[in-house]
């Protein structure tokens, strides 16, 4: 006889008792009555079926809830309990999904005295530690299911689940690296009142060494003048005056404290007026609305059209000039295909392919009118349409392929869509070669060349799989799929939204802004491109100087899903008419061959 289980049901006190329900068999059941402005939460295993009636949003805030305690075991290893301790994992209130501390303690300290707080570097989860086990428990009653907003703006909702002690001791304290120490509110807001009126920005104009005008801003030195072309200063031509008065009490305060050993003797003050500087990395310059995960094919049409077909047309000149290296394993597939074949890539881009092998009949198609100009530059056959309506008979070509391209479709459902329309191209026993962005960035212990490189020198840029702020917990892996005939049954698309990584609709999720050359947090991202001026001309580009006060140029923002393990050859098996000959890892990319049946 299996142990019976006990069923914990937190009701207002405005609801009956009748209304609450029996309990499964082998199970107990506890009734917690609550004050009425506390959310509904019921902690409760997942396979038991409640009498009680939720709402639609009750029902959603504990699918939420049991969500995030299944995946912080699984990713984490972090084991929730069902019963009330004095400590508390906070899923999505993490520094990892843009939540400082400053936001999240006041909503914690509400609820009563906090212990400690400790919000892991990188995590979308903290754990808070209360003096009691009643604060706590209060805290998992209020706080379930509670909107805040992160400091992107972006709201989002708490889910809270108890933990043990034990929990909280393995994962330790070292926020800090060795020698580091952080000091808040060194200086008043009187002080830094006086700081700011201290500097004259009227004055000596004419004197350099006293103030600059940067590109981006204004600059003002004392003490010495320092040097951006050297990043040093002149010691032996020290400005007049020294720093400011009040520059003295503080530095003086600071010495005192142990804060610094010596007294500074150079300063540069910054200005910078609303709108200068970087917009990309000033939450507060950033006019236009955070573009969020589209709800609906409308919408995703929409983000496509700003993300993806847009930009290209704009950046087409200097993405083509990057693009020019094949990849060996596309070469070695369009290689292999008997003399003769038709051969349609759908995505063509710069038509760095059409021209791989002479023998073959290729003809290539892209939705950037200024990227097929440069493929009819090359004498390559090539058009404008859409991936989705390829204006192409059905069942006339020998093969396609479709490289860098799917993953640019911002639903899951729009993405199979992708795929039946390569494989309506194909005649029976046609092949399509696929190629899409990779989550995962190393792969058996080995970094993409993407990771490996900080930079490419110019002339020996080659295309790279990817050019990355965590919204919230990734969902479990995709398990190893092999060729479709061999599987058990084939997933529906729900299956494979489930299961994905993250592959499921965010709803009203802003999508972060990936940081290139880093590891991916997020499966929905906006990858930056910065546009090179008159690319192809011998301008060098400029470095970025240490204090940015170089210009980098526009930068846009394409749309990207990056494809989890397995989850690609699940999208496959949703078409009923293909196998799966082939799927591998290339440099940052999941890869798959399949063949029409």
């Amino acid at each position: 006889m299996a142990a019976p289980r006990r069923v914990d049901v937190l009701v207002p006190f405005a609801a009956s008792w009748d209304s609450v329900g029996e309990a499964a068999e082998g199970e107990s059941t506890r009734v917690v009555r609550t004050q009425p402005e506390s959310r509904r939460s019921i902690a409760m295993d997942s396979n038991h079926q409640s009498n009680y009636k939720l709402s639609k949003t009750e029902k959603k805030f504990l699918r939420k809830q049991i969500k995030a305690r299944h995946t912080l075991l699984r990713h984490e290893g972090i084991e929730t309990v069902s019963y009330a301790t004095q400590s508390l994992i906070v899923a999505n209130g993490g520094l990892g999904n843009q939540v400082s501390r400053n936001q999240l303690l006041p909503v914690l300290e509400k609820c009563g005295l906090v212990d400690a707080l400790l919000m892991p570097p990188n995590k979308p989860y903290s754990f808070v530690r209360y003096k009691t086990v009643e604060e706590s428990k209060k805290a998992y009653d209020t706080l379930n299911g509670k909107e805040i907003v992160d400091d992107l703006g972006q709201k989002i909702f708490l889910y809270l689940n108890f933990v043990e002690k034990a929990q909280w001791k393995e994962l330790g304290l070292q926020a800090l690296p060795p020698g580091l120490m952080v000091i808040e509110e060194t200086i008043s807001s009187e002080d830094e009142k006086m700081l700011l009126e201290s500097v004259n920005w009227t004055e000596d104009t004419d004197n350099q060494n006293f103030q600059k005008s940067l590109k981006h801003r204004r600059v003002k030195h004392f003490g010495y003048e320092f040097h951006y072309e050297n990043n040093h200063v002149d010691k032996d031509k020290p400005l007049p005056g020294g720093l400011p008065d009040i520059c003295d009490s503080i530095l003086e305060k600071w010495l005192k404290e142990g804060f610094i050993k010596h007294k500074p003797d150079q300063l540069t003050v910054n200005q910078y007026e609303p709108g200068h500087g970087y917009p990309l990395v000033c939450d507060s310059q950033m006019k236009e609305t955070p573009t969020s995960f589209p709800e609906s094919d409308k919408e995703a049409s929409q983000l496509e059209q700003e993300y993806v077909h847009q930009v290209y047309e704009e950046i087409a000149r200097h993405f083509s000039s990057t693009r020019h290296t094949p990849w060996p394993h596309i070469v070695e597939f369009l290689k292999a295909l008997p003399s003769g074949s038709l051969v349609a890539d759908i995505g063509c881009g710069n038509g760095k392919y059409l021209g791989i092998n002479k023998e073959l009949y290729m003809i290539g198609c892209d939705h950037s009118q200024n990227l097929v100009d440069i493929c009819r530059e090359k004498h390559y056959q090539a058009f404008v349409c859409d991936a989705l309506a390829v204006p192409i008979r059905s069942g006339s070509c020998d093969a396609c392929i479709s490289i860098a391209v799917i993953h640019h479709f911002a639903t899951a459902e729009r993405r199979v869509a992708a795929l039946q329309e390569l494989v309506r191209l194909l005649r029976p026993g046609g092949k399509a070669l696929i190629y899409v962005w990779a989550m995962e960035q190393e792969y058996n212990k080995k970094k993409s060349k993407y990771l490996r490189e900080n930079r490419i020198s110019q002339g020996k840029k080659e295309e790279i799989s990817s050019d990355t702020s965590v919204q919230e917990l990734l969902v479990k892996q995709m398990p190893d799929v092999g060729n479709q005939d061999s599987a058990p049954s084939v997933p529906s698309i729900n299956d494979f939204q489930d299961r994905g990584c993250n592959s499921r609709k965010v709803t009203n999720s802003k999508l972060p802004i990936h940081t290139n050359r880093t590891s991916f947090h997020s499966q929905d991202v906006l990858v930056p491109w910065h546009l090179k001026e008159n690319p192809g001309k011998g301008k060098p580009i400029e470095p970025f100087g240490p204090l940015g006060s170089h210009d980098p140029g526009p930068v846009f923002h394409r749309y990207y899903h990056v494809f989890c393990e397995g989850e690609m050859e699940a999208a496959c098996q949703t078409l009923s008419n293909i196998s799966i000959l082939q799927s591998y890892y290339d440099q940052g990319n999941w890869c798959v061959i399949l063949q029409k049946v």
